[in-house]
């Protein structure tokens, strides 16, 4: 008697343990193919994501000051076209830019005109620096000709662009105290060896 119940708690404990190892194994199986899925489905998704390469601060730049400039023209009235776009519109941007400069530019009548680090404030406006307009200038002609526009017909690239520049980079150095001069380039000296400069003894 007792050694029946003993083979019926055995018997049962097998059954017990077989069903356990087999819920192991599902468990297992489960587990492993959905790494077997998503292990698939990485080479899939890693292209895409290659693909998408983050722009340089430069071609953000760039893109931002273009659609920038192309929002003032449609903000003109009447609106004007980018192949109507004339160096006229150009520097009348530029103009429009000047209202949100952070440079001080004194006038001729201020006490402070010609002083690099005035002492005081002054009612003396704000610009646009010479160089951030300079900068800017560069970036817009590149991308005019990146959005099918001709070199010959770049607006950005016309002389009366570079005359602005000039004397807007003038006016602004008089009135600030600073001086500019081109930066000449360094000429190398090549120093020669003694000994191939020395003449035969005689």
């Amino acid at each position: 008697m007792i050694k029946s119940i003993t083979q019926t708690t055995r018997a049962s404990l097998h059954t017990i343990d077989m069903s356990s190892s087999k819920g192991k194994d599902i468990a297992e199986g489960s587990s492993s193919s959905t790494s077997r899925l998503s292990a698939s489905s990485a080479p899939a998704v890693a292209p895409a994501t290659a693909q998408q390469q983050p722009l340089s601060r430069y071609e953000s730049q760039k893109r931002r000051d273009w659609n920038t400039f192309g929002q003032y023209l449609r903000n003109q009235r009447p609106p004007v076209a980018l192949s109507q776009c004339s160096s006229n519109h150009v520097l009348d941007f530029l103009r429009y830019l000047d209202q949100f400069g952070k440079t001080k530019v004194h006038s001729q009548g201020c006490l402070f005109f010609g002083q690099a680090e005035p002492p005081g404030p002054c009612t003396c406006p704000l610009r646009q620096a010479w160089g951030s307009l300079d900068a800017l200038i560069g970036r817009l002609r590149a991308a005019y000709e990146e959005n099918g526009g001709l070199p010959e017909t770049n607006p950005f690239a016309s002389g009366a662009i570079r005359v602005y520049l000039r004397e807007v980079r003038d006016s602004q150095a008089k009135a600030r105290g600073i001086p500019y001069k081109k930066k000449k380039k360094k000429k190398r000296n090549l120093v020669k060896d003694s000994s191939n400069n020395s003449l035969p003894m005689q």
